[in-house]
């Protein structure tokens, strides 16, 4: 039990009815988990208004109510805290509640538009491999050390962030890396977290579908930079002309990380092969596993981050080349007729560019490309023309797909894709929307030494339509048909 007056400590209160020096179970934003002596906070959602549960919070036995709005009826005995922003509120109370958790690591936050797992994973790794005990919240996994916990949303609410943050501090881990989303900055779950940095990887079309305008989408990604205390550091890449944006008004140490521009961390791509790239980084060279130009920016992101966090350059750069690619991101497979199929992640219009420029850059000329691509249902639509327009002009044979469609339909989102195919693009272009005969049919089409890139999904290992999943596995899919097909 908690003494409510210390875990609601430095939330700014409107107005206090009750008596905040009594003794709380636990702290919940969903009605239905109010027990006995527990603190419901009322929070406005995207679906649903909190404050319309508040009497039966208070019939399950709620202490204490904190909401933006006091109720008109107000029962004795309950005390209720009224606030400007019941996310803010939230965030203070879980980190209190917790005591403060992130304080007794060093918290580093990763967001931007593509990059985030990747750069999150690695330096988990990375730092494992260093010696360190060391913590990940990503979207893949929770990491507590060794142990491993699933996740459903890439920043997760606060109350989980910071009771994972709390099993960390038990476990003795020092480091602790972390994906931040814009969903998440926005509905406050990274507020009441004390950062040790931030990184930024870049900005491109996402989300519009929550944010509306890019404009929005970049301003709340600038606000985890914005709430940075001066102790912390600010790494961004400067490539992407949205990277000072992120320092503008950050209170941290700035750094900077860059391939094309002057910048405090430097790499450069001397060579690229199928099979990894040879990098020269802070003048000295590197043999990486993870190919792609996308994957050199994020590997000097990592270098970047462990030297700002005190490990030693050469050391950093000895691990740096036994790391090995995250799950569903540049995944390949090369079968006995030297097809090479590659799974990823790609799921947004500028993934997917970067994806198909990479493997342009590393074919002969000789191999056709063939790109199996679907767009997920309930996310932004915007990008479907765009990224139908990406793989029929980049491609040699392109191939629309379902990509967990959810509740919508899996033919209407490929007719959205389909009105991004040019002209002379539209003889490239298949439509089956079963996703399974998608990847064989590409399977079948394949010959010698081509290229099958299935995006979209990557380590989703899963199909979801209308509330329902399925086990579904492009990498596995994608092997099982080239070994059917003796191919």
């Amino acid at each position: 039990m908690k003494l409510l007056k210390d875990i609601s400590y430095g939330v700014s209160l409107s107005a206090v009815s009750g008596d905040t020096n009594v003794m709380v179970n636990n702290v919940h934003f969903d009605s239905r988990k109010v027990e006995m002596d527990d603190v419901f906070v009322a929070i406005r959602g995207t679906l649903t208004d909190g404050h319309k549960f508040i009497q039966k919070a208070v019939d399950s036995g709620a202490r204490a109510i904190v909401c933006e709005e006091l109720p008109k009826i107000m029962v004795n005995g309950v005390t209720y805290l009224q606030v400007n922003n019941c996310n803010s509120a939230l965030a203070v109370i879980a980190s209190n509640y917790y005591d403060n958790p992130s304080k007794n690591l060093k918290l580093v936050g990763v967001t931007g538009t593509n990059g985030k797992t990747t750069v999150t994973t690695l330096l988990y790794n990375l730092f494992k491999k260093a010696g360190f005990k060391v913590g990940l919240i990503s979207t893949i996994k929770v990491l507590v050390d060794d142990e491993e916990f699933k996740t459903t949303h890439t920043t997760p609410d606060v109350m989980t962030i910071n009771n994972y943050l709390s099993m960390m501090n038990e476990a003795g881990v020092e480091f602790c890396f972390m994906e931040v989303s814009s969903h998440g900055i926005h509905q406050k779950r990274a507020e009441g977290l004390h950062f040790e940095g931030a990184i930024f990887t870049n900005l491109s079309h996402d989300h519009l579908d929550y944010h509306k305008t890019f404009a929005e989408y970049r301003d709340t990604k600038k606000k985890l930079f914005d709430g940075l205390p001066k102790t912390a550091f600010a790494l961004v890449n400067i490539d992407d002309k949205n990277g000072l944006v992120m320092l503008q008004n950050t209170r941290a140490k700035k750094y900077t990380y860059a391939l094309k521009t002057f910048a405090d961390y430097r790499a450069q791509i001397l060579e690229k092969q199928f099979n990894g790239q040879l990098l020269k980084v802070d003048d000295n060279e590197l043999w990486s596993k993870l190919i792609g130009d996308f994957n050199a920016y994020n590997l000097l992101a990592i270098y970047a981050t462990a030297d700002i966090l005190g490990l030693e350059k050469m050391e950093t750069l000895r691990l740096m080349s036994e790391l090995e690619n995250v799950d569903g991101r540049f995944q390949y497979y090369i079968s006995k007729d030297k097809i090479t199929a590659i799974v990823d992640y790609a799921h947004t219009p500028d993934a997917l560019k970067n994806v198909l420029v990479t493997i342009n850059a590393l074919r002969t000329g000789n191999e056709n490309v063939i790109t199996v691509v679907g767009c997920g249902g309930d996310r932004d639509k915007s990008k479907r023309p765009v990224m139908g327009h990406i793989a029929s002009e980049m491609s040699n044979q392109a191939i629309f797909t379902s990509d967990n469609p959810r509740t919508e339909s899996p033919s209407v989102i490929i007719e959205e894709m389909e009105a991004g195919v040019e002209a002379q693009n539209v003889r490239k272009v298949l439509s089956i929307e079963n996703r399974k005969q998608a990847i064989k049919t590409a399977c079948k089409l394949a010959a010698a030494n081509d290229i099958i890139l299935v995006a979209g999904k990557g380590h989703e290992t899963y199909q979801e339509t209308n509330g329902v999943r399925v086990d579904f596995d492009d990498f596995k899919e994608v092997k099982e048909a080239l070994e059917s097909l003796k191919k």
